[in-house]
């Protein structure tokens, strides 16, 4: 742009005069003004291609933020099947192929069909893992994991029918009910670590023993002192860095298991039903169902929230474009061994920490995932880390997932009597299959599946208490609040 002239203008010629956008005015007998450099289109920051000594940094910092969360439903699902190392390592390789491909789809998209095109990481959820866990334990073996690839396939299905109507189904999801399954899916899932630390086999010599239990603790302990003195990234990290140092200590003592890496191929593509044809059981298929929808308002949360970060409004269609992505990948993944797949709110965290919110950066976070998915042997380094570490992290990692829930449940109005006794009843509903695990013993099969996950029986409780008291026979229904991002 042109400077303006710093004192009157002289000559015949009319003054160069400048308007309020400072546009230097042109016409007959005016010279038009120099510009010293071209103008430059703005590119909107979503949008922005980083250069590559800033884009592979922050790529790997958001791989580092969701790695932990991404391998811990396969670990857990694996270990209840009873899978061996060479099955578990399947799981996981087929869970980063997954949210890779996920992930690539909602940052890049096709146009008007799939992808919020937003920094927005997809990828197995951990509010699938205790239904999912009741589905095994109500199926023999061999039928385990076909039962449940059947129910993730519809529950899939049934994403993509009714994610183009999800927006006038969310007032039946506000921060009271999601608050209660958040802190619900952390609860209820505390047991895992618990039994990890222990050694993760109970039928091992060394359950529980002093050794496991120290390791557990040594583990937590590193977290704890790296998040009180680390700074910046390595703060960011302490949960890998936890896992790394507490499975170099483990090593000299005999703890970590190596067989993995001999049976592992270097690279390989999952194979389509490796762990069986898919099975479709009304229960289980309601129980996922049921999570589905829990997902979904996750999902549908963090891209609001995403968009605000990045000033880049998540309307409808961007809304439905994101959570059809999320029912293409559960409908798909089951055939390669995937999980329930959603939004990583701990990626959203990080664009929100750094402000770098470039999507390139997270589709190359996406095409990592993928890479690492292609090659076996890599998911297999996460089976060398020693069930007491994972133990003493996962205290951490599922703790950290009540406390989301709370935090919600801190915004959702819980001064209203009403409110009090919608949460007091749907927290007790949820924590009944946790306090006494045969309650449900004499129930059907199918009454076992849905309610024996704390999950499914809390969200069922919450949207039904939810209705009872918000919805029906009210003359003036106030907005539900605005989702918030857990």
């Amino acid at each position: 742009m042109a400077l303006p002239a710093k004192g009157p203008a002289t000559g015949p010629g009319p003054t160069a005069a400048t308007g309020p956008d400072s546009t230097p005015a042109t016409g007959p007998g005016t010279t038009p003004p120099v510009h010293t450099e071209d103008a430059v289109t703005s590119v909107h920051p979503v949008d922005e291609k980083l250069h590559p000594s800033r884009l592979v940094p922050a790529a790997l910092q958001h791989i580092a933020a969701m790695y932990a969360g991404v391998v811990t439903p396969p670990l857990i699902i694996g270990q209840a099947c009873g899978l061996d190392l060479e099955g578990r390592t399947r799981l996981i390789a087929a869970s980063l192929l997954i949210a890779g491909v996920a992930t690539l789809l909602q940052t890049l998209g096709v146009k008007g069909f799939v992808g919020n095109r937003l920094p927005f990481v997809n990828a197995a959820s951990s509010a699938g893992i205790a239904p999912i866990l009741a589905i095994v334990e109500t199926n023999a073996e061999g039928n385990q994991l076909p039962a449940v690839y059947g129910a993730v396939m519809v529950a899939g299905v049934f994403c993509l029918a009714v994610g183009p109507f999800f927006g006038r189904l969310l007032r039946f999801f506000p921060p009271l009910v999601t608050g209660v399954v958040i802190t619900l899916i952390g609860v209820t899932l505390m047991p895992v670590p618990v039994g990890w630390a222990q050694g993760g086999d109970k039928t091992a010599a060394d359950f529980g023993s002093m050794r496991n239990l120290a390791l557990a603790a040594f583990t937590l302990g590193v977290i704890l002192v790296i998040q009180r003195f680390g700074k910046g990234f390595v703060k960011q990290v302490a949960l890998l860095f936890g896992l790394l140092i507490g499975t170099l200590v483990a090593i000299p003592f005999g703890m970590a298991d190596f067989g993995a890496l001999d049976s592992a191929p270097v690279a390989a593509l999952p194979t389509p039903f490796a762990f069986g044809a898919p099975e479709f059981q009304p229960a289980a298929i309601l129980s996922l169902c049921i999570v589905m929808l829990v997902l979904m308002t996750e999902s549908s949360a963090g891209m609001l929230a995403l968009g605000e970060i990045c000033d880049r409004r998540a309307d409808a269609r961007v809304i439905t474009r994101g959570l059809r992505t999320d029912g293409l990948a559960t409908l798909i993944g089951p055939v390669f061994g995937g999980f329930p797949t959603s939004a990583f709110a701990q990626n959203v965290g990080v664009v929100s920490l750094t402000r770098v919110r470039s999507r390139y950066v997270v589709a190359v976070a996406g095409a990592t995932l993928l890479v690492l998915g292609a090659f076996p042997v890599l998911g297999a380094v996460v089976s060398l880390v020693p069930m007491p570490v994972l133990g003493g992290a996962g205290i951490v990692l599922f703790g950290s997932i009540a406390v989301s829930g709370i935090r919600t449940l801190s915004e959702a109005g819980l001064d209203d009597s009403s409110n009090i006794i919608l949460v007091a009843v749907a927290l007790g509903a949820g924590i009944i299959p946790l306090a006494a695990p045969t309650f449900y013993a004499e129930f059907p099969a199918w009454a076992q599946t849905v309610l024996g996950s704390g999950i499914s029986a809390g969200a069922i409780v919450a949207v039904a208490l939810n209705l009872f008291f918000h919805h029906l026979g009210t003359r003036s229904r106030t907005a539900a609040p605005a989702l918030k991002s857990s």
